[in-house]
């Protein structure tokens, strides 16, 4: 078990650009868009944070992908369409000054910071019915269907195991439609990771999941917060 202590951080999750904003990736005019932003906002940001992409296909190959670092946001580009994808992004380090003001750097750099965290926002994809899914220790909190989600359909629940740094994690709250209803929790794993969570969307589905963890021996962050999504479709689509 993952020693985590999210019950309490949760009530911590600091309402600010700093972590109430979430990733998933979105296919827009044949593209894969990386998404950032809280419901149904799509807000600008630094593509440069992007800190790694990876595609498969369905064998659980990896497949070359490209990130295209455009003005606004990022665009995801694999060589052949993919099975699998998943995206991570370094939102890098914010403290918190008396004042209650955001700052972009480690409480090193920021006199009387009262608080400070590293932000870091994970996505997974499933985009192909029977996909293998490779091993993703890249993604350090992860959201893992334990049945194919794109067989499962719209109204039935997806058994999912949340893992934090490649451990279960237990108590961890799950929001089931973060695109329409970002702060309507679904459900909580137990002591393993695990929960159901019910598919809500016959088209796109978000599911997500964030938590604070404490960091120690560190003079510039005390803890680590940390957004995850799932997203794949609820029923094929047709033309």
């Amino acid at each position: 078990m993952h020693p985590l202590k999210p019950l309490a951080l949760l009530g911590l999750l600091f309402a600010t650009e700093v972590s109430a904003h979430g990733l998933w990736t979105e296919q827009r005019r044949g593209n894969i868009e990386v998404i950032y932003g809280h419901g149904a906002e799509d807000n600008a940001f630094k593509a440069q944070k992007i800190s790694g992409a990876w595609a498969y296909d369905i064998s659980g190959k990896m497949i070359p992908v490209t990130v295209q670092r455009l003005p606004d946001h990022a665009r995801l580009q694999p060589l052949k369409p993919p099975a699998v994808m998943a995206v991570a992004l370094d939102n890098g380090m914010w403290s918190q000054t008396a004042d209650k003001k955001w700052i972009n750097e480690g409480r090193s750099k920021v006199p009387g910071a009262i608080e400070a965290t590293q932000t870091f926002k994970y996505s997974l994809a499933i985009y192909q019915p029977g996909a293998k899914l490779p091993k993703l220790d890249q993604i350090k909190l992860l959201i893992l269907p334990e049945v194919d989600p794109l067989t499962v359909g719209p109204g039935k629940s997806l058994p999912v195991q949340v893992l934090l740094d490649g451990k279960p994690a237990a108590g961890v709250k799950l929001v089931g439609d973060y695109r329409s209803a970002p702060n309507t929790l679904s459900t909580e794993t137990d002591a393993n990771g695990r929960a159901q969570v019910l598919v809500r969307n016959e088209g796109l589905n978000v599911i997500s999941a964030q938590v604070e963890v404490p960091v120690k021996d560190s003079v510039d962050v005390n803890s680590r917060g940390l957004f995850s999504s799932l997203t794949f479709l609820g029923e094929p689509h047709h033309e």
